[in-house]
């Protein structure tokens, strides 16, 4: 059987359309782009529940992004309303949470609300180190349990690394450590948490530095995280689940 062009052109752009319809939708589900366009500046950001620090929305430049604002920080404070916010997240489980955040006060902590369950994916972020004397640390909190337990993969300007952490019932301890990391103050770069059954790994501009078995399979909530006096701006959260 012979086509014409006109029917071959047709064919293709039925076929196309078949593809539409039923694969790229299929590629695309579970994946979240979140960004801060719309947020309004000096605001909590939408998408995000402060608990422990200053979290707001804020500018560089023409860019409206998220940020944890710690030039005032003095020994670390619960956000404001971090109980409601807690009980909204958690429900019955919140006193629990609470009180393990008030063990975690050193440590900054915004908590995503769509994703109530990360199992397995890719979560990345866009973040600038701005200012911090004591510390520039960036984070992405996983595997964040109702009783407050948490792991954490952050990038620090100013100590130039790497450091896979767990916090455990009030106390913080290193899982993995990566020195003589290039983490440039004022410089937008991508950090990128990898979850796979029970292998994690965490990439800094597209370079491995943290590779790790965990010891069972991760499933919690996801969260930004900092540190101590860290002024550092976050944008463009992508989670992409399995």
């Amino acid at each position: 059987m012979n086509l014409t062009k006109k029917e071959i052109w047709a064919a293709l752009a039925g076929a196309l359309a078949l593809l539409w319809i039923t694969v790229l939708p299929g590629l695309a589900k579970g994946v979240r782009t979140i960004d801060f366009g719309h947020d309004t500046p000096g605001a909590e950001a939408k998408a995000f529940s402060s608990l422990v620090g200053v979290w707001h929305v804020d500018k560089d430049g023409p860019r409206t992004v998220y940020a944890v604002d710690g030039r005032n920080w003095e020994q670390g404070v619960l956000a404001h309303g971090a109980a409601e916010k807690v009980k909204a997240l958690y429900g019955a489980g919140s006193a629990e949470f609470l009180h393990s955040l008030e063990n975690f006060r050193y440590f900054p902590l915004t908590v995503l609300k769509e994703v109530k369950s990360f199992k397995e994916g890719t979560v990345e972020v866009s973040f600038k180190p701005v200012s911090g004397r004591i510390d520039q640390a960036a984070g992405i909190v996983f595997n964040l349990k109702p009783n407050g337990d948490y792991l954490v993969i952050r990038a620090n300007a100013q100590e130039g690394n790497m450091v896979f952490f767990k916090l455990d019932q009030g106390r913080r301890s290193t899982v993995q450590w990566a020195g003589k990391v290039s983490v440039p103050t004022n410089q937008w770069q991508t950090l990128k948490v990898v979850v796979s059954g029970r292998k994690i790994e965490g990439y800094l501009n597209g370079t491995k530095y943290v590779d790790y078995l965990w010891t069972e399979k991760v499933d919690g909530r996801l969260g930004l995280w900092s540190k101590a006096d860290s002024y550092v701006f976050f944008d463009r959260v992508i989670v992409a689940t399995k």
